[in-house]
């Protein structure tokens, strides 16, 4: 039996597109919230038991938007993408941070 991806919310024909496939589904719900913050319809899938076994996750963990908010996503997360080294050097979580509420240093 094999596990449909989640529908974004909002989406009632079920069609979605993978945007980014990371490492762990914490760095997947961030990256999901940040597109839900942009008014995108967004969700996470992983093959990892509802995220009961992390270790399971060695195809990685997709973040999926409906196809109508493809092009939007992709320049959210190329912006995120495009923030100064040493934030980067931080992870998601900090890209992140900074995009939304500032470095935090001054």
């Amino acid at each position: 039996m094999s596990e449909q991806p989640p529908t974004p919310p909002g989406n009632p024909d079920g069609a979605t597109v993978p945007v980014a496939v990371v490492t762990s589904r914490s760095e997947a719900e961030l990256i999901v919230g940040m597109l839900r913050n942009n008014d995108l319809r967004a969700a996470v899938s992983a093959d990892d038991a509802g995220g009961q076994q992390p270790e399971l996750q060695v195809q990685g963990v997709r973040v999926l938007v409906a196809p109508s908010d493809e092009a939007k996503a992709r320049q959210l997360l190329a912006a995120a993408n495009d923030t100064p080294s040493q934030i980067r050097q931080g992870g998601a979580f900090r890209r992140w941070m900074s995009a939304h509420f500032g470095s935090g240093r001054g």
